[in-house]
């Protein structure tokens, strides 16, 4: 375990070596911030004066290994346009993105493992084609078209749910959150459920193809002679099977929630990770921009390295040090 921990670790680092330095040097590439947060009226000697301050005089090799030195002691650089530490900005934004995250998380797994196992028992009834359609549309639709439609119906023509914003927030153990209020509820549950939409409708297939391939197995057919209830084999065997490698998909698309949940956040104006790394993108915020990246890598790592571990113990088959038996 040790050595796997270990090599996670290094694979981590790495990964955040590579990725800081492609995503500087391509911000470096695309523009000069300079021009963006200065107005056309600005005279050279402030231009000056804004491109020193920024350390944007230097060559890039030297803007990034500053910043890497920085980044080695916690300093991941000042925001160009709100002059705050880039990494106070992203914790600051980060409760409301989980939040969000978790909440579209649950919601695929309370619709979609339900949905999912009864389309699996049952693959040629009318209600499990319809739940196959269904699983179409969360997969074809876009992301924005839906969260547009929605704001449309629900907010614009029923009045029953807020189009914007994260509404009402109490503090758990420190962290504000908006699921403990009527009216944050109520301004979660659109942007939620638009996140989970294309989750649910994952959550939905998988489900169903696991349980189609288990219920053929030999140990359910034998369990069935033997006359155990099918309630108990769904929850004894079937369930247990297929769940295994659901954990897998489940862990993956949660780092996945997390980091592209920034259509649902502009679309909603939720003000996550995502709404800030859009804006901070537009005006070329160097700082902001590696701050959140490197925070997503880091949060993908640990979400996989817990993936892995729990997958180890649900199947004891699978040991994370030497592959399988």
């Amino acid at each position: 375990m040790s050595s796997y921990l270990l090599s996670r670790f290094i694979q981590t680092i790495v990964t955040l070596f590579v990725m800081s330095l492609l995503v500087f040097v391509g911000l470096y590439l695309v523009g000069n911030p300079v021009d963006v947060l200065l107005s056309s009226s600005a005279t050279p000697a402030e231009r000056l004066e804004v491109i020193q301050a920024f350390g944007l005089d230097r060559p890039v090799w030297e803007q990034y290994f500053v910043f890497l030195a920085k980044a080695l002691t916690g300093d991941l650089g000042n925001s160009f346009v709100f002059n705050q530490p880039a990494l106070d900005l992203i914790l600051q934004r980060m409760p409301a993105t989980l939040e969000l995250a978790f909440v579209a998380l649950m919601m695929a797994l309370i619709l979609g493992i339900p949905l999912g196992i009864y389309a699996g028992l049952k693959p040629n009834s009318a209600v499990s084609k319809s739940i196959m359609t269904f699983s179409i549309l969360g997969f074809s639709l876009p992301t924005f078209w839906i969260g547009l439609i929605m704001i449309m119906v629900f907010s614009v023509q029923l009045g029953w749910l807020p189009a914007s914003g994260r509404g009402q927030t109490v503090d758990l153990f420190g962290v504000p959150v908006s699921f403990l209020t009527w009216d944050g509820l109520s301004h979660l549950l659109l942007p939620a459920f638009n996140l989970a939409l294309f989750k649910i409708s994952l959550v939905i297939r998988l489900t169903r193809a696991g349980v189609m391939e288990v219920m053929q197995l030999d140990f359910v057919r034998f369990a069935r002679a033997k006359g155990m209830p099918e309630s108990r084999i769904l929850r004894v065997h079937v369930l247990k099977n297929t769940l295994i490698p659901l954990i897998t998909v489940i862990g993956l698309e949660l780092g996945s929630l997390i980091a592209f949940a920034v259509v649902t956040e502009t679309i909603f104006a939720w003000p996550g990770m995502g709404k800030l790394i859009i804006d901070s993108i537009a005006v070329l915020d160097r700082p902001v921009v590696l701050a959140y990246l490197m925070i997503t890598v880091i949060m993908f790592s640990v979400i996989n390295l817990v993936v892995d571990i729990l997958y180890s113990v649900v199947d004891p088959r699978v040991r994370l040090e030497g592959g399988s038996r």
